[in-house]
């Protein structure tokens, strides 16, 4: 059974720029989608990014332009690249992936992932 493990959270001030790494064990690759979720305190999850296996990518609208998902299939590997951070970018990031999702794999829904790793803290400070 695929298993998704996070790293690369801490905290930053506001501008600054982190790398969370998503590393996919005893599986390949993650399959035909794979995403990054957020939950901030008091708030639902949401959507950050996702990439297909044919390389497309979807951002959410409060992240386009600062944050750069990729996938490195070579090395089962799943990063989110976060420049120019927010405060309203605190959050616990989660790696998501879902071997058979293809056409929705762009609409960042989180009920449509069955595998996620446990999370990693993003802190960013005003």
């Amino acid at each position: 059974q695929m298993q998704l493990e996070e790293s690369g959270g801490g905290s930053v001030q506001a501008g600054g720029s982190l790398t969370l790494s998503c590393t996919v064990i005893k599986s390949t690759a993650g399959g035909h989608c794979m995403g990054w979720f957020r939950r901030a305190p008091g708030k639902e999850r949401e959507g950050v990014a996702a990439i297909r296996s044919d390389g497309r990518t979807t951002y959410a609208d409060s992240v386009k332009g600062r944050f750069t998902i990729s996938k490195d299939n070579a090395k089962n590997t799943l990063a989110l690249q976060m420049n120019s951070l927010k405060p309203e970018d605190t959050a616990m990031y989660y790696c998501a992936a879902e071997p058979s999702l293809w056409v929705g794999c762009g609409e960042l829904n989180a009920k449509s992932f069955g595998t996620w790793g446990q999370g990693t803290q993003v802190t960013v400070s005003s």
